[in-house]
């Protein structure tokens, strides 16, 4: 059997860890540069505040009303995160715990027998929310597939089932199934859903009654077939180990106020080619090629959101190197060469790629090896940075006012992870 563990309008729900005054009223969560809002407490979607709808057009609707609006918290969300995560880990057997998102995670509960499944159940959701503050719904199946969807109804259905729902006969399976849309299970998205329910399968029982060809021709190939097993009882997704070396590492970010001049766009990019240094580093690795990209501005002529083209470039290094300064150049080469001057700029963004551990680093014959006080200056601003935090050490080229940074005029205290904004007990 397969769990899957999802925490409660997890943005709002840590913001309110903080704020008890906050508990059982209306609070969202607002994306990048405060513009649309990503997540809501069950009290703002009563009140008919949309997911995924800008907040300008929100905002009436939630000052009538008095919703408490926050800007993304990303230290408070990411360390809270992570102690839920870790919270599993400690409940469950070695191996057993697949981290999914950063409000997500699967669960193996093979060795438990059936008569227990609940119970366990039970008991990881009190300890998490007992532990971290954090309160989950848990969906238990046979698959994955089915575990989200009997998660889906364990939140829509918090009284009746106490954020748990155990699908453990066929029978249950097959209401579950009858009361879940197409549109929302796992895997299906909106083009996919739509054109389902052209063919008359509205919900999820109609789909999971198709045979595994029709899903091949019609689904995807075999994802399509993966899926329709996975409906029908079929385990076809295995428990997978946490990614601890990635294979590409991205730092991007939408600006804060549109951006035209060269030197803003030059210090953006230097402070993201620095964050992703850091990370580099973190996994010990080092990075032989490094792309730039940056998103122009275009004027909008109708009501409808259009994504503006993206302008990319890479570089491959004479050597793969985890040293700031070498990155740095070659990404700000890329950016003389993508900058139009006169156009309008709203986001850009820099990975690294090609990561070998750092090792095992291939010579060159024609460079000498990186020199060794190189390594120990970044290792040396890693610790200081990770001590101070804010980037208390810098290269002058990230710039100092940084203009173009991101907004977050409502952001909430980082309460976990910064002494002087620890809460006070009055």
């Amino acid at each position: 059997m397969r769990a899957i563990v999802d925490c409660n309008s997890f943005y709002c729900s840590c913001e309110r860890l903080f704020r008890p005054d906050l508990l059982h009223k209306p609070v969202v969560v607002l994306s990048n540069n405060d513009g649309c809002i990503i997540s809501r407490s069950d009290e703002a979607k009563d009140l008919g505040v949309e997911m995924a709808g800008p907040y300008f057009k929100a905002k009436p609707l939630i000052e009538r009303h008095g919703v408490a609006t926050f800007s993304s918290n990303y230290n408070l969300y990411g360390d809270l995160s992570w102690r839920v995560m870790e919270t599993l880990r400690m409940l469950m057997p070695p191996g057993t715990v697949e981290v999914y998102s950063v409000d997500e995670a699967f669960l193996d509960l093979s060795h438990l027998p059936p008569a227990q499944l609940r119970e366990m159940a039970m008991h990881i959701r009190q300890t998490v929310e007992q532990w971290t503050g954090i309160a989950v719904s848990i969906g238990v199946a046979p698959t994955k597939v089915l575990s989200k969807v009997a998660n889906r109804l364990a939140k829509k259905n918090k009284a009746a089932t106490q954020c748990v729902l155990v699908l453990d006969s066929e029978h249950r399976i097959r209401q579950a199934l009858e009361k879940t849309p197409v549109a929302d299970i796992w895997g299906i998205g909106f083009q996919y859903a739509q054109k389902l329910q052209r063919w008359g399968i509205q919900t999820a029982r109609d789909l999971q009654q198709m045979n595994t060809a029709w899903g091949h021709k019609h689904l995807g190939g075999v994802t399509g077939v993966r899926l329709l097993r996975e409906l029908k009882g079929e385990p076809c997704m295995d428990m997978k180990d946490e990614l601890v070396q990635k294979k590409m590492i991205a730092t991007t970010r939408m600006f804060g106020s549109p951006v035209t001049a060269l030197k803003d766009i030059r210090e953006a990019i230097a402070t993201y080619t620095s964050r992703a240094a850091e990370k580099l580093r973190r996994q010990q690795g080092a990075a032989r090629v490094v792309s730039v990209f940056v998103v122009p501005k275009e004027a909008s002529h109708n009501s409808y959101f259009r994504h503006g083209p993206t302008i990319s470039q890479y570089t491959s290094l004479p050597a793969a190197t985890s040293i700031t300064q070498e990155l740095i150049k070659a990404a700000l080469s890329i950016v003389d060469q993508l900058y139009e001057p006169g156009r309008t700029y709203k986001k850009a963004g820099v990975m690294l790629s090609g990561i070998v551990p750092d090792d095992a680093i291939q010579g060159n014959l024609f460079r000498g090896p990186e020199q060794p006080q190189h390594r120990l200056l970044m290792s040396m601003m890693d610790n200081v940075n990770f001590a101070m935090r804010d980037d208390i050490l810098k290269f002058a080229s990230t710039g100092t006012t940084r203009n173009w940074k991101m907004r977050q005029e409502l952001r909430s205290p980082r309460y976990t992870t910064r002494w002087d904004e620890l809460p006070g007990v009055g």
